[in-house]
């Protein structure tokens, strides 16, 4: 059972428009989605549960991936992303900073017009 700080980061990045704990494939849930977004919030600064929240994300069908997490755990939170393929943006609890998480170079990765780019 998520504690109350996470339920309110959960909540203030889900914003008006968006759901709280949106299910995903595999039984899974998202903390919150809103249109096109999937969004995860990761207090803990775990390595291990960085890397679960990213592969959640990767998980959910939305077009636009971001793990809100604590700003001193930003740098670890990018790496738990890059080391679990997603793309997408970590910002900072506050919202005030942000990040993005480039795809793997060699993967032949997707730009945003839709083609695939070989690095």
């Amino acid at each position: 059972m998520p504690k109350q700080p996470h339920k309110d980061a959960a909540a203030k990045a889900a914003g008006s428009s968006g759901k709280t704990e949106v299910a995903i494939r595999g039984g899974r849930r998202l903390d919150a989605a809103t249109g096109g977004r999937a969004i995860e919030v990761e207090i803990s600064g775990s390595t291990v549960r960085l890397r679960q929240a990213a592969q959640r994300l990767k998980a959910s069908d939305r077009k636009q991936h971001v793990l809100v997490v604590p700003q001193r755990d930003m740098p670890k939170a990018r790496e738990a992303m890059r080391k679990a393929g997603t793309t997408g943006t970590v910002r900072n609890l506050s919202g005030t900073k942000k990040s993005q998480v480039p795809g793997r170079a060699g993967r032949g990765t997707t730009t945003r017009r839709g083609r695939t780019s070989s690095r």
